[in-house]
This record gives C-alpha cells, structure tokens and sequence, in this order.
C-alpha cells in the first residue's frame, strides 16, 4: 500500500479509538474538578489535531476524486470538532490560551505539536478567486492614478530639481564652514607630542583585539541563532528537495485532471443511462403506475384520483406508506 493509504488506516483507526473514548457505552461520573475536566478537554484536542493533521496529509496526495470527496467530508467534521473543544475549554477557562504542559508529556508531543497547520487546499481552492481579486485591483489603481498633462509634469520635475540642488548646495557650504573651523582650531592647539613605540603598539593592539573579538562574538551569534532556527539560511535545494516539488506539481496536475474527468463523466454517465435504460425504466414505472390504479379500483370500485403536484406526483405512489395509509 502507498503511504497516503497507510496514514489513511491509521487516521481512521485513532478516530475510531477517539470516538469510542468521548462516546463510551456506560455513561461516565460527572466531574466535579475543573482541572480534571480541563485536562480531558485537552487530551481529546491534541489527538483530533494530530489526527486532522493526518487526514490534511492524505487528502493533498490522493488523486482519486471519489476518495478525497470522502476524505474531505472527514476532514470537515474533525475540524468542526476541533473547534467545538476550543470553545469548551475558552468557556471553561475564560481565556483563549492554554497551559498543556502536564497533556503535553502524557502523550509525549513536542509545542510544535500544538500548531494549527492551514490546509493547503484553503488557498489553492480559492487561487482563481484571489488572482480575479488581484486583477481587480490592478484594474482600479490603473483607473485611479490620474494623467498629468506636459506643463504639470515639468513643473513638478523643475521643483524637485531645484530642492535637490537646494540640498546639495546646504550640505557643501556645510562642509566648508567645518573645514574653516577645524582648520583654525588646528593652528591654535599646540602640536601634539609623538608617543613613545611601546604605548602605540599596546594602542594598536588593543584596537585590533576589540575588533576581532567583536567580529567572532557576531559570527558565534549567527551560529547559534541559525542552530536554534531563529534565522534562516538561503541554501540551494538540493536534489531531493527539486524531485519532491516536481512530483507534487505533478500531483496537482493529475487531481485536476482526475476531477475534470470526474465531471465529465457525471454528466455523460447519466446521459447514457437516460438514452440506454431510460425507456425500459418508464416502461417499468408506467407498469407499476397501472398496476396501482387496477389494485385500488379492484379494492374500492373505482379508480383513484392521481396524486397532485403538490403531494409528490407519481412519486407519492412508489413512497413506502404505513398500513393506515394503504387502507
């Protein structure tokens, strides 16, 4: 079996474990401690979201379109029970974030565990709502933006032409100004006094020692940030990474195609049954629909009146009918 059939099996077997741990077949003592009721409350989140987790997995690597319809209506429900124990526990602890610390180690999980992954169907289901989305707004900044004529745009460039000279211009007669003064201040200071060999190389020494420490203090930061996945690398993608992407660009592939056949074939099936059985089916109706009307007038005398449109039609004749009704 693939691995999306083995975690498949899996998913189901621990759902069917859980729904028989929150439904048991001898109704439980009511718990009195808030903590108690906490922790179960807990236990069955962390396990239902292990098992959407499960489930979020198999069905973007199935291709079959009947079994992802089926593993999509499983899917829905576990997250709608996930939601339902959130409330619960928010209802019960007055706050919408959670200790699972003591859960946590029972069930030997990590925090990472405790995230709540988005289904990737999520976004690929509404890319075409989100590119019309896109192209909509492109569409209206293009309308918004407003045409200048000729003298407009001159004018704004001859403005923003002249600020920028004007700024040029401060910053150089700023400099000279600093020039003048640093140069007067040089001739009114006495000349300073050479030091002695052993003082500049014990000065220099200590420059340079800083500035390789500091420079292997950032280095051995980095390391340690990038150890603890708190700054990421850009790497290349190596091999395997570039064959995952391509098989799962061509698994999306062939579940697109798979459902368009799908749909297809739910409107050329049913074509082909309404032009190949669909006469020997009315003829067999029409039978059944005279073979009533025989029936009541043998057991009444008289023929009875069709049902209305409103009561169903033919098909109230064919619906099962309590023993009152049939006398």
């Amino acid at each position: 079996p693939s691995h999306s059939q083995v975690m498949w099996v899996q998913a189901h077997g621990a759902l069917e474990d859980l729904l028989v741990d929150e439904h048991p077949p001898t109704a439980p003592r009511p718990l009195k401690d808030r903590l108690q009721v906490f922790q179960g409350l807990a236990t069955f989140y962390l396990k239902y979201l292990q098992i959407f987790r499960s489930l979020e997995s198999v069905y973007d690597q199935i291709v079959h379109p009947q079994k992802r319809r089926m593993v999509r209506h499983v899917l829905d429900g576990v997250m709608g029970r996930i939601l339902e124990l959130k409330n619960e526990m928010v209802e019960l602890e007055f706050s919408e974030f959670h200790y699972f610390d003591d859960v946590l180690q029972d069930l030997k999980l990590t925090p990472e565990d405790l995230e709540v992954p988005i289904p990737q169907y999520f976004v690929r289901e509404k890319m075409r709502v989100l590119r019309d989305r896109e192209k909509m707004l492109a569409h209206v900044m293009e309308v918004s933006v407003q045409t200048m004529c000729l003298e407009e745009a001159v004018r704004v460039l001859q403005v923003c032409e002249r600020a920028r000279q004007g700024r040029l211009r401060h910053r150089f007669m700023k400099e000279i100004r600093q020039a003048e003064e640093e140069g007067s201040q040089a001739k009114s200071q006495t000349p300073i006094s050479t030091l002695d060999p052993d003082q500049a190389a014990t000065c220099i020494q200590k420059v340079w020692r800083g500035y390789s420490q500091r420079k292997r203090t950032r280095r051995e930061r980095l390391e340690e940030m990038i150890f603890l996945g708190m700054v990421g690398v850009l790497q290349r993608p190596s091999v395997a990474q570039l064959k995952a992407q391509q098989v799962e660009t061509t698994r999306r592939l062939v579940q697109e195609e798979n459902e368009a056949e799908y749909q297809r074939a739910l409107v050329s099936i049913k074509e082909s049954v309404r032009a190949v059985d669909g006469p020997d089916l009315r003829e067999t109706l029409q039978e059944q629909i005279r073979q009533w009307f025989i029936e009541c007038r043998d057991a009444t005398g008289k023929f009875p009146d069709f049902p209305n449109a409103e009561d169903g039609g033919s098909t109230a004749i064919f619906a099962q009918k309590t023993p009152d009704q049939v006398d």
